[in-house]
């Protein structure tokens, strides 16, 4: 069995690598007058499974996070150029309707991957900042100015 790196075995990066796919197929029916949307629409795709496996490479988890953020903002790219080439009738909706679900997926785990965690230990009670009932001898050494 070949070795794996960890991020090959996310499903997210193998998601990603199917839309590069997808788009490295539909590039070829873009019309040369819109060239400039399609290398970008390459570029952004490509960077998507890029961040993805830089990010999971990372040892710290606001570092990871960081690149899997740049890979959703990527994703999120992308399905503006998709829909930039509809408006400008350089693809038909149904050309870019594969595109758009392979999207919606990988937007949708990398938001799970990047939401905040609680990752504070904390009892209940009381919040942060809230009077905690402590008493001073002295309350003007310890008045909030």
């Amino acid at each position: 069995m070949t070795p794996q790196f960890d991020h090959e075995k996310l499903d997210v990066y193998k998601a990603s690598l199917e839309f590069v796919r997808f788009v490295n197929e539909l590039e070829k029916s873009i019309p040369p007058a819109h060239r400039n949307a399609r290398d970008q629409l390459i570029r952004a795709s490509q960077s998507i499974p890029l961040n993805i496996a830089e990010g999971n490479g990372k040892r710290f988890a606001a570092e990871r996070r960081r690149f899997l953020e740049i890979a959703r903002g990527s994703a999120m790219e992308c399905a503006a150029i998709l829909d930039v080439l509809v408006t400008v009738s350089a693809c038909d909706r149904s050309q870019i309707a594969p595109g758009k679900d392979f999207l919606l997926r990988i937007v949708a785990m990398l938001s799970k991957m990047t939401e905040p965690r609680e990752s504070v230990a904390r009892e209940d009670g009381e919040s942060y900042g809230e009077d905690s009932s402590i008493e001073y001898d002295d309350e003007q050494e310890h008045e909030h100015v």
